[in-house]
């Protein structure tokens, strides 16, 4: 069985797609070295990228989400992240909310960040480092129905990105 890509279920998505992100830390990039550096790299590519495997689902009014729990004081690569939600996620159709950690606590929550595309569920998986390792997928009824309930109940305790100030 080949494993299904991220942007083929973007692409056939029609009615939603969540993504949880849980690490304070992902594998470094140019544009993450840059942003560090006091420079802000060319994101149009990119973005113009995102944007296209977004718009079959903007073009449906898909449900597009990105939630992103988060440990405080944030780390430097959240900080990224938050700078950047603006061109790179909500300008191509995504809602962004922040749940500080210390709000997640009682919350029933997979052990990875995982992407649901539709009825798709592909874990994300990284080593202790940041550095990708792969997708998993699952099929499971039970366990597509656990994240996507887990992914509710978090999204309805998270700040949205207007109104979220990193500490």
């Amino acid at each position: 069985m080949a494993l299904p890509r991220l942007a083929d279920l973007l692409l056939s998505g029609k009615r939603r797609a969540l993504h949880l992100e849980m690490r304070d830390t992902y594998a470094r990039t140019a544009r993450f070295d840059a942003w560090k550096a006091g420079r802000m790299s060319d994101r149009a590519e990119a973005d113009a990228e995102w944007r296209a495997l977004l718009a079959p689902l903007v073009e449906h009014g898909g449900d597009i989400r990105r939630l992103r729990i988060v440990s405080e004081p944030i780390t430097e690569y959240v900080r990224y992240e938050y700078e950047v939600t603006p061109l790179a996620n909500l300008a191509a159709g995504e809602a962004v909310r922040w749940l500080p950690r210390d709000r997640a606590s009682d919350l029933r929550l997979p052990g990875n960040g995982f992407w649901l595309v539709d009825d798709a569920l592909l874990f994300n998986l990284s080593g202790g480092d940041g550095d990708w390792l792969g997708v998993q997928p699952n099929g499971d009824p039970d366990v597509i129905a656990f994240c996507a309930d887990s992914f509710e109940a978090a999204w309805a305790r998270a700040v949205d990105h207007s109104d979220y100030r990193p500490a």
